[in-house]
C-alpha cells in the first residue's frame, strides 16, 4: 500500500460536507434538497465530479489555475521539494527556493520592482502591502501618511484589514466598522458612463485626486488600483487613467499598488498587468496564478525606493507570516512559471483571449446581452433588460438569475461566475490552455442559458 493510500478519506462526502465543512461565500442551507457539487479530478481546462461528469472550468477554479489541472511537472517539483526540505520559515533564514523566486520575480517585474515579501494568499498580501507603505512613510518622517484610497466596488480580500479596503458593500455589512482609514474612488464602468472611456477615466483619476486634497496628502499613504478590476464584472479602464493616477500619486508623495491577485501570471498576456497596460506602480500585490493554486502562495513586490529605508542598521518591518516564502510554496512557483514561458502562455492568452471575445460577442444576438468587455482571457457578460437604455433587468427576474443560472451552466458543464454587483454579469477566467473547441462550447452552453431567460423577457 502507498503512503497516499493510507491517508484517511472519509466515505460519505454529501454527509461529512454537510455536517462539518464550512464552505466559503455560501448559503449552507442551498443544498438541502441536491447534492452538494463533489469535484474529485482536474485535468487541462477540465474539472469532473464523483459522478464522471466533466465541466469546462470557466473560471480556471477561481481565477487561479492558468496553466490547467493536473500538471505533473509541478507535482514532481513539490514532491522532490517536500523530501528535501517541506518547510522553514524566511524569518532571519532564507532557502534555495525562496531565494530563486524572489530573483525570477524580480526579472519579470516592470521597473525596479525588486524586493519581495512572501505571503500565503491575496489578502495577506493587500494588507501587508498597506502596513509597509504605513511604515515605510514612517521611516521618511511622514507617520500621519496611512490611508488608502481603493475604488468603489473592487475586490481586495476578506480579512478585516483587505476587507476595509475591498468596496464591496455586501461584504463589509456585517462586521462594520472597519478600519477607519480606507476611502474609496468612483470605478471606471466605461459601460455606464455618459462620456468618452478616455474622459470618464480622467475624470476617475481626478476623483482620486480629489480626495487626497480632502483628505489631505499628509494623510494618505498610497492608492490602490487592479489593471482590470474583477468585482463588476472585468472593468476595463483607458491607460490614460493610470498614467494620470502615477503623476497624481508622485505629486502627493502617496505611493501607487497595484492589486494583481488576479491579472498577474498570464491572465492578461504578460506576466504583470500594469506592464501590460503600461503603468509603474511602486507595489505589486500578487497571489493566485503565482503557483497556479497548486500550492497556496502571494507575494507583495516593493520597488527599491519603498525598500531603501528598511536598509539601515536596526530597521525591520514589523511584519511576518508562518508561511510566507514556504519552500515548498516556493518550488511550486518555480515550477509553475517555467511552464509559462516553456509554453508561451502569455502569448496564448492574447491570442485566444481575442478567439473568446469573439465568441461571447456572438451573444449580441440576444437582446439582453448589453457589453461583453475584458481583457486577455479575463472577460464578461453584462446583462440588460434594454440594450438602448441600458435599463436592468426586472427585480423579478434578478430573483431567479440568482437561484437558476449558475445552476443552469453546471447542468450544461460549464462552471464561470454568476454576479449581480452593479449589474448581472457572467464573468470567465479560464485556464490559459484553453482551445477553440472549449470556446466554442463556453459560447454554445451560455447561449443555451441566455437564449431561456430571453424566453422568460418576452
Amino acid at each position: 500500500m502507498s503512503t497516499i493510500d493510507q491517508v484517511p478519506m472519509t466515505t460519505d462526502v454529501q454527509a461529512s460536507t454537510r455536517r462539518h465543512l464550512w464552505m466559503h461565500f455560501s448559503d449552507l442551507t442551498s443544498f438541502a434538497d441536491r447534492e452538494i457539487p463533489t469535484i474529485v479530478r482536474g485535468e487541462g481546462t477540465y474539472v469532473f465530479d464523483d459522478k464522471g461528469k466533466r465541466y469546462i472550468d470557466g473560471l480556471a477554479g477561481l481565477y487561479t489555475v492558468n496553466v490547467g489541472h493536473g500538471r505533473t511537472e509541478i507535482a514532481d517539483a513539490v514532491h522532490r521539494q517536500m523530501t528535501e526540505l517541506a518547510y522553514y520559515p524566511v524569518w532571519g533564514f532564507t532557502t534555495p527556493p525562496a531565494a530563486a523566486l524572489a530573483q525570477k520575480i524580480s526579472e519579470l517585474t516592470p521597473g525596479d520592482l525588486n524586493r519581495v515579501f512572501f505571503t500565503s494568499g491575496g489578502s495577506e498580501s493587500v494588507e501587508s502591502a498597506w502596513k509597509l507603505a504605513c511604515q515605510y512613510h514612517g521611516l521618511r518622517g511622514k507617520p500621519s501618511k496611512v490611508k488608502i484610497i481603493a475604488r468603489s466596488g473592487a475586490y481586495h480580500g476578506s480579512t478585516l484589514g483587505a476587507l476595509a479596503v475591498t468596496g464591496v458593500a455586501p461584504f463589509r455589512a456585517p462586521f462594520l466598522p472597519l478600519l477607519g482609514n480606507a476611502l474609496h474612488a468612483p470605478a471606471v464602468n466605461n459601460y455606464h458612463a455618459e462620456v468618452s472611456a478616455r474622459q470618464h477615466a480622467l475624470d476617475c483619476a481626478n476623483a482620486v485626486g480629489a480626495i487626497i486634497e480632502a483628505e489631505g496628502p499628509d494623510s494618505v499613504a498610497a492608492v490602490i488600483v487592479e489593471p482590470v478590476q474583477s468585482a463588476g464584472g472585468c472593468l476595463v479602464a483607458d491607460p490614460v487613467y493610470f498614467a494620470r493616477l502615477r503623476e497624481i500619486c508622485d505629486a502627493n508623495d502617496v505611493l501607487l499598488i497595484s492589486d494583481e491577485t488576479v491579472c498577474a501570471w498570464g491572465r492578461l498576456g504578460s506576466f504583470f498587468g500594469s506592464a501590460k497596460i503600461g503603468y509603474q506602480p511602486d507595489i505589486i500585490t500578487t497571489a493566485k496564478g503565482m503557483t497556479s493554486a497548486y500550492v497556496p502562495m502571494g507575494a507583495v513586490i516593493a520597488s527599491d525606493q519603498i525598500a531603501e529605508p528598511f536598509l539601515h542598521e536596526g530597521v525591520i518591518f514589523e511584519h511576518g507570516l508562518t508561511f510566507g516564502g514556504h519552500p515548498t510554496a516556493a518550488t511550486a512557483a518555480l515550477a509553475n512559471i517555467a511552464i509559462i514561458e516553456n509554453e508561451g502562455l502569455c502569448d496564448r492568452a492574447v491570442s485566444m483571449g481575442r478567439t473568446l471575445r469573439e465568441g461571447l460577442e456572438e451573444l449580441y444576438r440576444f437582446p439582453i446581452v448589453g457589453d461583453v468587455r475584458g481583457d486577455g482571457l479575463f472577460y464578461a457578460i453584462e446583462l440588460v433588460a434594454d440594450r438602448s437604455t441600458k435599463e436592468g433587468l426586472p427585480s423579478a427576474v434578478l430573483a431567479e438569475w440568482a437561484k437558476w443560472v449558475p445552476g443552469a451552466l453546471l447542468e450544461r458543464g460549464l462552471i464561470c461566475r454568476a454576479i449581480n454587483r452593479g449589474g448581472p454579469t457572467l464573468q470567465f477566467s479560464p485556464p490559459l490552455t484553453l482551445n477553440e473547441n472549449d470556446v466554442d462550447e463556453i459560447v454554445n452552453i451560455v447561449g443555451s442559458v441566455l437564449e431561456v431567460m430571453s424566453s422568460q423577457l418576452v
